[in-house]
């Protein structure tokens, strides 16, 4: 399946549009971190990023060099972006919830010039980092020149599939504007985001700095709280919003009187995308907010080909995540042979020969099959189906299927089953070792009072017998990570 997004000829530079956007929109917000209430115009945002910027020259920092922003979300992570690009760097962000040596393995991996964090993180992971507001002040008295520079990627972002050595992601691609990449994500310059994933993950990081290149306003939030994302949309008259499944299960249990409370009349775009969706919490969405505005993206952060569907189109293709808009997609099997319409394959991806390449591995190499044509064939490990009409449909990743006596079974399923248990908020779905039949099903709820009986009863109505667990344990601790991906692997690897 193939389709290909034109790329500009010649593309404003980010730094271009953001100086642009300095002059002309100077009093307009351009971030807004709604938990603090701090803000800045355009004006204010140019005129900090150029005093950081500064400071990173005073500290050696040079075009094409990584700059590591270990922020939470707010206005000086933005700050740290803009003043990075600024010097023709490359915005590298970091979680501040690794552990230490995880931490410290992607430092060593992406080799940054600068480590952009506070104190208290410098002391917790025993690593030299400095402040924008130190950063700023060393910029004040900077005497050298700052040329108008462009840097030659995008974006670092570590990968968030990684279970052993990390790997960073640089973007094939400079810091530039695609004009057409904005307006599939419906991006304009009345747009305004609101982020509250941490931006340290690839795609709230992109809603945040796409909305910025059209000259938009980004209000983040330190952390995603339900109902505090409904009043953020009415209080600042939001247009586009960014959530995963497990943000939008929990937005869709809030009580009805608390949801029908709040004005969120101003959205025109809700993207999904990071985890596969359950489609019956799709469709309270599509319910909720209308079809038109809800949207959805299925890429990996390398960017070889993506898939994007709209809520009218998801409606007469149930379940789907769209057809191919960039690059190449196919379902092959184990031979490498393409499968036919309707069979389950592992997907494979690759860039059409007329766009650029999309990323580079720091630390790691790519999954590659050579079909005998010639072409750069390249896998994430996720297994999905084509339809008649060319929509794509997933399954699972090919790492977490597990294998029942022969049969191949799919975790997202049944979690997609136990989910729409009312009282079950999360869920994760492991294999365990069996001696009879390889391995057993074993589910993890997150859930409050639960008869688990009741439980077993709900999935013996919606899942075939040899797909459903036997054996459900409850727990508080976290199934999936702060993007909201399943930490199957590891949670499966604490259990054997």
């Amino acid at each position: 399946m193939t389709n290909d997004v034109a790329q500009s000829e010649q593309p404003e530079w980010l730094v271009e549009a953001f100086a642009r956007y300095a002059s002309e929109r100077g009093d307009f917000p351009a971030v807004t971190d709604a938990t603090t209430g701090e803000s800045l115009t355009w004006a204010q945002l140019w005129h900090r990023a150029e005093l950081v910027a500064r400071g990173m020259l005073a500290r050696g920092v040079r075009i094409g060099d990584l700059v590591s922003i270990a922020l939470w979300n707010g206005v000086d992570f933005v700050v740290a972006d803009v003043a990075t690009w600024r010097v023709g760097a490359v915005p590298q962000p970091l979680s501040q919830k690794l552990a230490a040596p995880e931490f410290t393995a992607i430092l060593e991996v992406a080799d940054p010039a600068l480590v952009v964090g506070d104190d208290a993180l410098a002391a917790s992971f025993d690593v030299e980092m400095v402040s924008v507001d130190r950063l700023a002040e060393e910029g004040a008295s900077y005497e050298g020149e700052l040329p108008v520079v462009l840097s030659p990627s995008l974006k670092a972002p570590t990968s968030g599939g990684s279970t052993g050595r990390p790997k960073v992601i640089l973007a094939g691609g400079p810091a530039a504007l695609d004009a057409t990449t904005l307006d599939v994500f419906r991006i304009f310059s009345d747009t305004v985001s609101l982020v509250s994933a941490p931006m340290h993950h690839n795609a709230p990081h992109m809603i945040m700095f796409q909305t910025l290149a059209r000259g938009g306003h980004a209000v983040l939030m330190q952390r995603f709280e339900a109902e505090q994302v409904l009043a953020n949309i009415e209080k600042y008259r939001c247009t586009m919003l960014y959530v995963v499944p497990i943000m939008m299960h929990r937005m869709w249990n809030l009580p009805d009187d608390v949801k029908s409370s709040y004005d969120i009349s101003s959205i025109a775009t809700v993207w999904h995308m990071g985890a596969p969706c359950p489609p019956w919490l799709k469709q309270h969405w599509i319910e909720w907010f209308g079809p038109e505005p809800i949207m959805e993206l299925y890429a990996g952060t390398e960017g070889q080909a993506m898939t994007v569907i709209g809520g009218a189109d998801w409606l007469s293709h149930y379940g789907s995540v769209g057809p191919v808009v960039a690059g190449e997609i196919l379902a092959l099997d184990e031979s490498g042979a393409q499968v036919p319409v309707g069979a389950e394959g592992e997907l494979w991806m690759r860039r059409t020969e007329d766009r650029d390449e999309t990323y580079r591995y720091l630390g790691a190499d790519a999954k590659q099959l050579d079909r005998g044509d010639g072409l750069v064939w390249e896998s994430l490990g996720d297994i999905g189906h084509f339809d008649a009409d060319g929509f794509l449909y997933l399954h699972d990743r090919k790492t977490d299927m597990i294998l029942i006596g022969g049969v191949n079974v799919f975790p997202a399923e049944i979690e997609a089953a136990l989910e729409a248990y009312p009282a079950i908020s999360s869920s994760a779905v492991i294999g365990l070792p069996d001696e009879e039949y390889g391995n057993r099903i074993h589910a993890i709820v997150q859930g409050a009072d639960l008869d688990l009986d009741d439980v077993h009863r709900f999935l013996a109505a919606r899942l075939s017998p040899h797909k459903r667990p036997r054996t459900i344990e409850v727990t508080d601790a976290p199934l999936r990570d702060d993007a909201g991906k399943s930490r199957r692997s590891a949670l499966r690897a604490q259990r054997l």
